[in-house]
């Protein structure tokens, strides 16, 4: 890199954060890594979630990670942030003994998926925990965490799912990924939602959300506090559960320009840090 910038002495912190704020790298989808990494950077963020998702933002290439396995690791140091997690959204076995081996080898903790199936649909669900607990063994082999979160339309996709899930897959490298979007659209209140599984969320992907779904809405609508979830329940339930998991931003939709995206996570890191500030949890 011709023009190094050490990003890091902008995002400086006064103690060490109890949750790690962190954006999924798709809302960057029409940049480059080390783009996102350095805008995320000046937003304040503590880290990001590289995107492997197929077909939709590979910053992360499962296929050929190690190509780029230097040029990673050089934005993540000039910018100081941290590898939280990655979302691969797909439970393909191959694909995800692929996004185990690069995590092992890059430093990153987390592999998020989705839990796949059909909502409602006889043995779905049962089926859906049968591929669970096989790729959270492959997981365990690479001292990865698999986690899962309920997703609209899929066999997982509320609470009680959720915690079926929970009850039939029992693992240290499993946990859940607690979307409030996606339990919001399935007509729940996210933060009653929260405290019925806090106990094994290890990962939560946040936004804000306009009206009951089915999509979560334009870009600009998912900026935390800008929809009409309580986060700020939420977050309250986070803390005192004492969780103390990364917190990603996960914004899709359309390409934003570089400046819309940059504010969509600016907005929101100022929104969840003040809240989280207040609670003592940074």
């Amino acid at each position: 890199m011709k023009h190094k910038i050490k990003i890091s002495i902008l995002n400086t912190k006064g103690s060490v954060s109890l949750i790690q704020l962190g954006v999924n790298t798709v809302l960057f989808k029409s940049f480059s890594f080390a783009e996102a990494a350095k805008a995320i950077a000046l937003a304040g963020y503590d880290g990001l979630e590289i995107s492997a998702i197929k077909d939709m933002c590979e910053h992360l290439n499962l296929d050929d990670y190690k190509s780029q396995k230097a040029e990673l690791l050089a934005v993540m140091e000039e910018t100081g942030l941290k590898f939280l997690s990655t979302e691969v959204a797909s439970i393909d076995r191959d694909r995800l003994i692929k996004a185990f081996e690069a995590s092992a080898d890059l430093g990153i903790p987390i592999v998020n998926v989705g839990p796949g199936g059909v909502a409602n649909e006889a043995g779905s669900i049962e089926e859906s925990i049968e591929n669970l607990n096989d790729r959270v063994e492959l997981a365990a082999k690479y001292g990865v965490t698999l986690c899962v979160k309920a997703h609209v339309g899929n066999a997982v996709y509320n609470t009680p799912t959720t915690l079926k899930a929970m009850e039939g897959v029992k693992s240290e490298f499993f946990g859940v990924d607690m979307d409030p979007s996606h339990i919001w659209r399935a007509g729940e209140n996210p933060a009653d939602a929260l405290k019925s599984v806090i106990s094994g969320v290890k990962h939560v992907h946040i936004r804000d959300c306009v009206g009951p779904g089915p999509a979560p809405g334009e870009p600009l609508q998912q900026i935390c506090g800008r929809g009409d979830i309580d986060l700020h329940g939420y977050f309250k339930v986070m803390v005192e559960g004492k969780y103390n998991g990364p917190v990603c931003l996960e914004v899709i939709g359309a390409d934003q320009p570089l400046q819309v995206a940059s504010m969509i996570a600016a907005e929101s890191y100022g929104y969840m840090n003040a809240i989280l500030k207040a609670a003592g949890a940074r």
